[in-house]
């Protein structure tokens, strides 16, 4: 594998991928992350410095399990993660948005779409940690946090399904202009992600291009504990 998260983000073969994302709306990524480094994030939940706020799913009848999001600075890999996609990922949001007749808007690099952000008032990062005991479950949601954001996050597995849990699917359910919903049930192995519309996607028509509103969620933990780790790439209020 190689050395770096950069490398081994440029070694992905983007142009099968973004077929992939135009053909069904969501994309898996290989391994990303070593395992080491899926350890690494995992150990970093007990350190409550990191973060800056703790959110009880259940509290608030989201589900039932906690995630954490992060404080600046990001742990390094989190940062690598974030500034490494958004760029490859910035192109197909644009063409996405030209396919649906609107302006191409999101800049090159991260730090300019921040910029956008903050200048919404949009000032605390997204990234976060999942973490789902035993009967622990997602209901089906978007991750928007104000005016300015991104089309796509990516989630990343940091253990092993069948090994450290089992059941925990991921789902993403697509609600398609008079018609029923389609859903789908996406597994993921250690350090491997997946890639995801945060609202909605165009989708080829007898007339056009026309939009689909996506969720998504997390199915019932059946044994152990499952971490993840949610890259979202624009700010919050």
């Amino acid at each position: 594998m190689p050395t770096s998260i950069l490398e081994r983000i440029q070694g992905v073969d983007w142009g099968a991928l973004r077929k992939t994302l135009d053909d069904q709306g969501y994309a898996k990524l290989p391994a990303i992350l070593t395992p080491e480094e899926c350890e690494e994030l995992i150990g970093t939940y007990a350190s409550e410095e990191l973060f800056r706020s703790t959110i009880s799913m259940a509290r608030y009848r989201f589900g039932s399990g906690e995630y954490k999001y992060y404080d600046r600075p990001l742990p390094a890999a989190i940062q690598q993660l974030r500034e490494n996609l958004y760029p490859v990922l910035s192109r197909t949001a644009n063409r996405w948005l030209e396919q649906l007749g609107m302006d191409a808007g999101y800049p090159a690099s991260l730090d300019e779409f921040l910029e956008e952000c903050h200048r919404q008032g949009q000032l605390r990062p997204t990234p976060l940690i999942l973490k789902y005991e035993a009967g622990g479950y997602n209901c089906l949601h978007q991750d928007l946090y104000g005016e300015a954001y991104f089309p796509f996050q990516v989630v990343f597995a940091l253990n092993q399904r069948q090994q450290d849990y089992t059941g925990g699917e991921f789902l993403l359910v697509e609600q398609r202009p008079r018609a029923q919903s389609r859903g789908h049930v996406i597994t993921l192995e250690q350090g491997e992600g997946l890639i995801f519309p945060t609202n909605y996607r165009p989708v080829q028509g007898t007339k056009g291009y026309y939009r689909t509103t996506l969720r998504h969620g997390v199915s019932t933990v059946q044994t152990g504990i499952r971490y993840t780790l949610g890259v979202i790439f624009h700010d919050a209020t």
